[in-house]
């Protein structure tokens, strides 16, 4: 990622959530804890079943007196459904923003030459008075903002920005092993803990009760965790979703996202496991990618 660029995230819908017990009732059922959000640091944060799986994840940002979930927008609908089956009686109005707002991406260089910028994952600030944050997932995601069109492109203009295909953005976040297209495919499969959202700074093991908490502590608590959400280099042909991965005839892995980026629960500490091996599926051969972050 270049200083200059910058890529719109056309995949992206922002979800508003307003209203006085708005805090409350983001701290009762996300993993993160929302005390940590604030003008000047924002977090990432998931949706789980009861069980501990997965549903939905975004970024939580502050903006004025409520709180900003960027998200996929293709789930930004189903996500409003889910959160209104958590309102009860809370005083708060959620709204889908995503035809208002546009999430784009600058480089973590260009971020860190703005005033008052800092090199720790969530740091926020404003410029023209929309929010602008470094990646609170892998500080390497670069920094994000959150505008109208109309104020977007002027900052663009301002900071002497050029516009690039966002394809670019989605291959840098694919290698690092963070999803963030077709995450439809991974819920209720797999559990907070195996989506690396530990790793990705997305869950607080100190704040108390959220939606799923219990078996996720369990897992932690037990050192039970013995599969990874792991991206997939094809070398040829299709994948297959649910398909089954195998290595000297043992089951290691399953494809679970299988398009543009795809992604596999994989049993990373199995000794069938190699990260060099090349994997033959139904009609595709490919490679288990292991990002940096993830030591074996």
């Amino acid at each position: 990622m270049e200083k200059d660029q910058i890529f719109f995230l056309k995949d992206r819908g922002i979800i508003f959530i307003n209203g006085k017990d708005a805090k409350e009732f983001l701290q009762n059922i996300v993993t993160n804890d929302i005390n940590k959000v604030s003008d000047t640091s924002s977090c990432f944060a998931s949706l789980l079943t009861p069980q501990g799986k997965y549903l939905f994840d975004f970024i939580i940002v502050k903006h004025k007196s409520g709180y900003f979930l960027d998200c996929e927008k293709k789930q930004a609908d189903k996500l409003v459904n889910r959160l209104n089956i958590y309102k009860l009686n809370s005083s708060i109005e959620i709204l889908n923003l995503s035809n208002e707002f546009e999430v784009a991406v600058i480089s973590k260089e260009k971020f860190l030459s703005l005033d008052g910028a800092k090199d720790i994952e969530g740091n926020t600030l404003k410029y023209n008075n929309d929010s602008v944050l470094l990646d609170p997932r892998l500080k390497n995601l670069g920094g994000r903002i959150i505008a109208n069109l109309e104020k977007l492109t002027l900052s663009i203009k301002n900071l002497g920005l050029k516009s690039e295909d966002s394809k670019e953005y989605y291959i840098i976040s694919h290698r690092m092993g963070v999803p963030q297209i077709d995450t439809a495919k991974l819920q209720d499969k797999v559990f907070g803990l195996e989506c690396n959202f530990e790793k990705f700074n997305g869950i607080d093991f100190k704040k108390g009760c959220y939606v799923g908490q219990e078996n996720t502590a369990r897992i932690k608590l037990k050192n039970k965790l013995s599969k990874r959400l792991l991206p997939i280099e094809v070398i040829d042909g299709n994948l297959s979703e649910n398909e089954t991965i195998t290595n000297n005839g043992v089951e290691i892995g399953k494809i679970l996202i299988n398009e543009k980026y795809p992604f596999a629960l994989v049993k990373y500490l199995d000794k069938n496991f190699n990260r060099d091996e090349t994997y033959k599926g139904k009609s595709s051969s490919f490679k288990i990618f292991v990002p940096d972050w993830l030591k074996i």
